[in-house]
């Protein structure tokens, strides 16, 4: 226009890394805003979508001090999440890098959870929790759809969360190292979330049936000797060796930073333990750095 002077930002190199952090109530969403502090985020909780673009222009403004940001977004802030898809659109376009986590759990997860702590659910505090689990699940819904990453905490807990997270967002590791982390599991509990690669090792000849072995776990030696030298164990892990030498190089040439490996037998205590353990070995071996968790080794 005439007579006025039209200002436009000035663009940045260095881009902001910005983390939203949201999901169902007693998913963790706390302690992963906590740990995300710890691996160096400048963090802020509920803050105000209307400030959001504003926030952004000052993080912008100062970005040799904050360029890694974890907001948390939680929807008794009276959130419209069309709203917020369109903004975190708008940071993007600013050339900005975005990503969406949401945090949820087992709805008898998160029940067992708020009975624990005696807390009513925060949407419908004088109804049953299960109540407020299922509506807020419905409201949700679309954020959901909307997200990056799922990451379910059924089987977490708060220290597993916190090094879970810390390790896959910490902003001073590698940009190109790729986080493999290999799970173990038993079908009668179900398969896990968020895995990228599942095996099957319930052909293998099983401790449980040898009473010597069946209170063992597969990290036992004596169930371990028993499992990999099966013929069909090592016929399996050569090849489980082979197809991940060949994978996990193309995996590394994508824009992603974590790889989740799920072994998984009847019930997840003997054969898929004994077969991770081997491959953790393994790709320790070609160099690679792999964190391995067995979900149901615990369990009957």
């Amino acid at each position: 226009m005439d007579g006025m002077e039209v200002i436009v930002p000035e663009r940045l190199d260095a881009r902001l890394n910005l983390v939203i952090i949201s999901g169902l109530s007693g998913s963790g969403k706390t302690h992963a805003l906590k740990a995300f502090e710890d691996a160096g985020y400048f963090c802020i909780d509920n803050l105000p979508l209307a400030l959001l673009l504003t926030f952004v222009d000052l993080c912008n403004c100062q970005h040799e001090e904050i360029t890694n940001v974890a907001l948390g977004i939680d929807i008794r802030e009276g959130v419209f999440f069309s709203d917020l898809i369109g903004i975190l659109e708008r940071v993007k376009v600013l050339g900005h890098s975005v990503r969406i986590l949401f945090f949820e759990a087992r709805e008898e997860v998160l029940i067992r959870r708020f009975s624990e702590s005696r807390r009513p659910h925060p949407l419908m505090p004088k109804s049953p929790v299960s109540e407020g689990v299922r509506f807020e699940k419905e409201r949700l819904a679309e954020l959901r759809r909307h997200a990056d990453r799922l990451i379910d905490t059924s089987d977490l807990t708060v220290h597993e969360l916190r090094d879970l997270l810390t390790i896959q967002f910490s902003h001073d590791r590698m940009e190109k190292q790729l986080i493999i982390s290999l799970v173990t599991f038993g079908y009668k509990f179900g398969i896990p979330y968020e895995i990228d690669l599942l095996f099957d090792a319930r052909f293998l000849k099983n401790p449980y049936f040898v009473p010597d072995l069946k209170p063992l776990s597969g990290e036992d030696p004596r169930v371990r000797s028993f499992v990999l030298t099966d013929p069909n164990a090592v016929a399996l892990v050569k090849r489980l060796e082979e197809l991940l030498q060949f994978l996990i190089p193309l995996f590394e040439g994508e824009p992603r930073r974590y790889l989740t490996i799920a072994i998984g037998c009847t019930g997840g205590r003997h054969r898929s333990v004994a077969v991770a353990g081997r491959l953790q070995e393994s790709l320790a071996a070609m160099g690679y750095k792999v964190t391995l968790k067995h979900r149901d080794i615990q369990k009957s």
